[in-house]
């Protein structure tokens, strides 16, 4: 069995080398361990020293595209590369790399699809009070969306069996890390959790310029992505509240109007009664859309998981993709590779 790491970088020249040092090249139910760069447009000497370091593969963006992007990006070229298990880890040496072991073991068990590295946030001493707060209360709302049981729901230090990493597709262009759990509890793919170790932290944050930021940010996509898999409860939710308040307000005006004979003096009420109750049959509506739209992106996302295994059964090459320091050439590329590209771009257009 084959276990590829992932790596996503932006300009990790300085950490990558620790990064890379803590992983493992021996690991119990694996034959082949590889590692594999995503390089997201980096400035600096990023995939000089990940190949000086033996990366085996490295994926070079030739813009900087986002994390979400990088992250789909090394899945793909992972997946092609022929990995039967997928580890995903930061650049910037923020997880303990000796605990890939623990993060795969259920998935050589075959008793998850998915796990999650769980950090234990509030124990991590470089994290302010406020933000382990937010950290729990966002893991719990994620937890709701994604009827999972994962802890710490923004951990990137996560591992997937081959079947799961073909069925995930991030359409965030911000994070993947909450938009792959609320997708794979939605498509009934097992996830798994456990506890691992981090390292001493090596910089601030370069996806959360603020506290302020990582709260606006992480809400809006929650938002979001729950909404795109359950556009019905939620505009149905917010439709029933509206009506209600409707209801409300026009039973103050019919108290007013029978009991008190004063209902030209509150003529308002019936207005706003109106105002509310349209708005909350526009609710409903939008409600009703969106569900025949959640649909319709099920049924896309279930094509795209076909054309991805149309590509590895047709062995197309990965995209941007150069091998290592000391790594063979991919057997997807070579005499035949001119061949299987043309192939794909005539199965695009």
């Amino acid at each position: 069995m084959k276990l590829i790491i992932q790596i996503p970088c932006l300009n990790e020249e300085q950490t990558l080398p620790a990064t890379l040092a803590d992983l493992p090249r021996d690991l119990p139910g694996f034959s082949e361990i590889e590692w594999l760069v995503i390089d997201d447009g980096s400035t600096d000497r990023t995939v000089e020293v990940a190949k000086a370091n033996g990366v085996d593969h490295i994926v070079r963006l030739t813009t900087n595209k986002g994390l979400a992007y990088a992250f789909q990006a090394g899945l793909d070229a992972s997946l092609k590369l022929g990995a039967d298990v997928i580890v995903n880890t930061d650049a910037d040496n923020q997880y303990h790399g000796h605990d890939i072991g623990k993060l795969t073991a259920p998935i050589v068990a075959g008793e998850a699809d998915m796990v999650v590295g769980d950090r234990e946030v509030m124990g991590i001493e470089h994290f302010s009070p406020l933000k382990k707060s937010l950290q729990r209360l966002g893991s719990w709302v994620v937890r709701r969306a994604s009827n999972t049981t994962v802890p710490d729901t923004t951990s990137g230090f996560r591992s997937y069996n081959r079947e799961a990493a073909m069925q995930l597709i991030v359409v965030s262009k911000f994070t993947y890390t909450l938009e792959t759990i609320i997708q794979a509890g939605k498509q009934f793919i097992t996830v798994g959790h456990v506890p691992i170790r981090t390292n001493e932290k090596t910089r601030e944050s370069r996806l959360f310029p603020s506290m302020w930021s990582y709260v606006r940010r992480n809400g809006l996509s929650i938002f979001r992505i729950y909404t795109r898999y359950e556009p019905l409860r939620v505009f149905m939710s917010a439709a029933i509240v509206v009506l209600l308040a409707a209801a409300i307000i026009w039973a103050r005006f019919f108290y007013f109007y029978v009991f008190e004979d004063d209902g030209a003096g509150h003529v308002q009420s019936l207005i706003l009664g109106a105002v509310l109750f349209n708005a909350g049959m526009l609710l409903a509506a939008l409600g009703i859309l969106g569900d025949l739209l959640s649909a319709n992106s099920t049924m896309l996302q279930r094509v795209f998981e076909r054309v991805r295994r149309i590509e590895l059964e047709m062995e197309i090459p990965p995209s941007h993709y150069e091998p290592g320091q000391g790594s063979d050439v991919p057997p997807t590329t070579g005499a035949r590779a001119g061949q299987r590209t043309e192939d794909h771009e005539a199965l695009e257009v």
